[in-house]
This record gives structure tokens, C-alpha cells and sequence, in this order.
């Protein structure tokens, strides 16, 4: 493991988090899970940032949890229960946090992500990947269902599509990922970091405040009913209409010309 597992650069409002443990795949050790909750944290407060990048170092993006550290648990009294419990708490606190980050999080994806590092690119809002990179949640070949993994997958590919990846451990490969709707676009590894990083500009072109409610405003919808999902969502839009970088952007529009927005970074 490396001494910093989580990386972090701030560019023009972008942030970019690499993954940076190579010698362990990237695993979702301890250490790596506590760097990305504090990481998380930071950014919810930091009104600068308006766009996120999640990316790695080395071949693999994320081969899940550090199954060294699980083994190890078992050494405990009661072989390891309250360990693996705490771990998986943590674990599904870190993907929520992502959900609920006001900022939208791109997963830049470089190699293969397995197992809890699957859920990790599932729990982002938008996926750029090489085409050589490839998704999986393969516990079962070792005995171990991926039922916390699941979780976030069945929220982005159709279930029948999540259930053949959790029962036969197999990967879908980029492109099979982008048609399941797993992954958003595929290019050639020597594009990758340009071509996230474009998406990451235009959506930090955007009003910040604007994309942040919208962001919220999308997850809490998913799971409501049609016309609770209507009502939740059209007190959105008017309290986004009432602010006057909205009104600005309107009359910008109509008038053809770009928008003064006073709150661009917010």
C-alpha cells in the first residue's frame, strides 16, 4: 500500500481523487475507505469545486474489498462478524456519500473494476472508460455473493442483466457496459483522461447551484412514485426559477447573448 492511498487535485473547479494503491489493485482496504470518506466530506463543503473525478493508478481501477484484510479479521472471537460488519457499514456510508455529493462525480475508468470497486463506479453519476477496461461482480467465484455491490448496480443496469453478472461472476467489457447503461462512453486509453475531462468542463460550464439542486432533486425521484415524483420535482423547479442567476439565464437566452451569472462557481 502506498502511503497516500487517496490523491487529490483541484484545477479550474474540477477535483480530481486517485485511487493511488496499485500493489493492491486499488482495494477498498481500511485505508482507503477512511481517505475517501474524509475526501467526500471536504468536497460537500467546498463550494469551489463543481465537478468530481474519480480515477486510479496502475491496471486496475478498483478490485474491490482487500480480501488480506478480511482474512485476517478472522482471527477475532467471533471469527471475524463484528469486523466484516463494521467494514460494510463503512463501505455502503462511502457509496451513499457519493450519491449525495452536491457536486456530480465521474468515474474515470482505466481497467478492471470488480467486486465493491464495480459498486464504486456504479455509485458515481456519469462513467468514462477505456475500452479496455472491464466491470464485474465476481465474489461469487470465491464463494462470496456480491450483495452490498448490488445494491448500486441494480440502480444503473436492468435486473436481469445485474443478476447473470452476480450469479456467474463474468465481466462485461466496455462496450457491453455502455450498452447496459453501466457506462456513459467509451475511448481508446490514449483519450481516456482528455475525454473525461471534457465532460467534466462542460458540466462545470453549467450554473453550479443549478446542476447541484438538479443532482438531488434526480436521486430523490428515482424512488418515488409517478406523481409524488411530479410534485417532489416541480417545488424544484420553482424554487429554481425564483433565483435571479435562472431569471439571468432566461433573458440571456431570449436576448442571445452569454448569461452574467453572479453564482457560476456555487
Amino acid at each position: 500500500m502506498q502511503d497516500t492511498p487517496l490523491l487529490r487535485d483541484d484545477t479550474a473547479g474540477i477535483a480530481t481523487l486517485t485511487l493511488n494503491a496499485p500493489g493492491s489493485l486499488n482495494a477498498l482496504s481500511t485505508a482507503m475507505l477512511a481517505a475517501l470518506a474524509d475526501q467526500i466530506s471536504a468536497l460537500a463543503a467546498d463550494h469551489r469545486i463543481r465537478v468530481v473525478i474519480l480515477r486510479a493508478e496502475g491496471r486496475a481501477f478498483c478490485a474491490g474489498h482487500d480480501l488480506r484484510e478480511l482474512q485476517a479479521a478472522r482471527a477475532a472471537p467471533d471469527q471475524g462478524a463484528a469486523a466484516f460488519a463494521d467494514l460494510f457499514t463503512r463501505c455502503a456510508a462511502v457509496m451513499q456519500a457519493l450519491v449525495a455529493l452536491p457536486q456530480p462525480v465521474i468515474a474515470e475508468v482505466q481497467g478492471i473494476a470488480a467486486a465493491a470497486g464495480c459498486q464504486l463506479v456504479a455509485s458515481c453519476d456519469l462513467v468514462v472508460a477505456s475500452d479496455q477496461a472491464r466491470f464485474g461482480v465476481n465474489g461469487v467465484n470465491i464463494g462470496l455473493f456480491c450483495s452490498t455491490p448490488m445494491v448500486a448496480l441494480t440502480r444503473k443496469v436492468p435486473p436481469a442483466i445485474a443478476f447473470e453478472m452476480l450469479t456467474t461472476g463474468a465481466f462485461l467489457d466496455a462496450t457491453r457496459a455502455r450498452e447496459v447503461g453501466l457506462v456513459n462512453h467509451v475511448t481508446p486509453p490514449a483519450d481516456l483522461s482528455a475525454r473525461t475531462r471534457a465532460l467534466a468542463e462542460t458540466v462545470a460550464g453549467k450554473l453550479g447551484a443549478a446542476v447541484k439542486i438538479g443532482k438531488s432533486a434526480f436521486y430523490d425521484q428515482i424512488g418515488l412514485p409517478l406523481d409524488q415524483a411530479y410534485v417532489r420535482t416541480g417545488r424544484v423547479m420553482v424554487e429554481n426559477l425564483l433565483w435571479r442567476d435562472t431569471d439571468e439565464g432566461i433573458r440571456a437566452f431570449l436576448e442571445k447573448r452569454p448569461p452574467d451569472w453572479e453564482t457560476a462557481q456555487g
